[in-house]
């Protein structure tokens, strides 16, 4: 088996081909909308990458509803019912997975309204986000980020995987939320999420990002 090749790129000239990429996947996708995932450890910056995509995929005639997976985490009895840094349930029970499905997923499948709801849960103050859901026109762009997406059977069109190495992870990420590594150690090795990404994007420096190309 062939190495992969690493192509270092600066941050602006990533997001132009990752809009191209979406671009190109948007006009052959199979349902009028297209689903794409940013995944990776809080400490990538998913939530940058994905932000910085919205303009460009606009520019380029696609319309995009950002979903954001901090936003449809359960409630906080469910999440610490087992303790506030409990590893096993960040990494199986944090997520509302069934509501991603219900509010998003569902909806921008072929047969689907279009309707899709942004957010469903404020994590900080325990309630409802009382938003509602938003028209995504045909031919638009679901915009999800966040960590552990890729073992959830979502229906993804394409998806980005933010890698960083151990050591890389340990340093950026922040004291309060080291707690959270082994979580993500468990991740790399049962799910491989750099092989089951349809993108991978090395980023142990935010500046240097570099795309792997198989």
């Amino acid at each position: 088996m062939s190495r992969p090749t690493v192509r270092p790129l600066t941050p602006e000239a990533l997001v132009a081909e990752l809009a191209e990429r979406i671009d190109a996947a948007a006009g052959s996708a199979a349902s009028p909308w297209l689903r794409v995932a940013v995944d990776g450890a809080p400490a990538a910056g998913t939530d940058v990458l994905a932000d910085a995509l919205v303009e460009p995929l606009r520019l380029r005639g696609r319309p995009v509803q950002r979903v954001r997976a901090v936003d449809f985490l359960r409630p906080s009895s469910l999440r610490f019912e087992f303790g506030r840094q409990d590893v096993e349930a960040y990494y199986e029970r944090w997520l509302d997975v069934g509501a991603l499905f219900r509010e998003v997923f569902d909806p921008t499948e072929a047969d689907g309204s279009g309707q899709v709801l942004p957010s469903l849960w404020d994590a900080e103050r325990d309630r409802a986000t009382r938003a509602r859901p938003v028209p995504l026109a045909p031919g638009g762009v679901v915009l999800l980020d966040g960590p552990l997406l890729l073992n959830r059977w979502f229906p993804l069109d394409l998806s980005v995987h933010l890698r960083l190495t151990p050591g890389a992870l340990a340093r950026r990420t922040p004291p309060g939320e080291q707690w959270t590594l082994p979580a993500f150690a468990r991740y790399a090795e049962e799910v491989q999420p750099e092989l089951a990404a349809d993108v991978t994007v090395r980023a142990d420096d935010p500046r240097r990002p570099a795309l792997v190309v198989s």
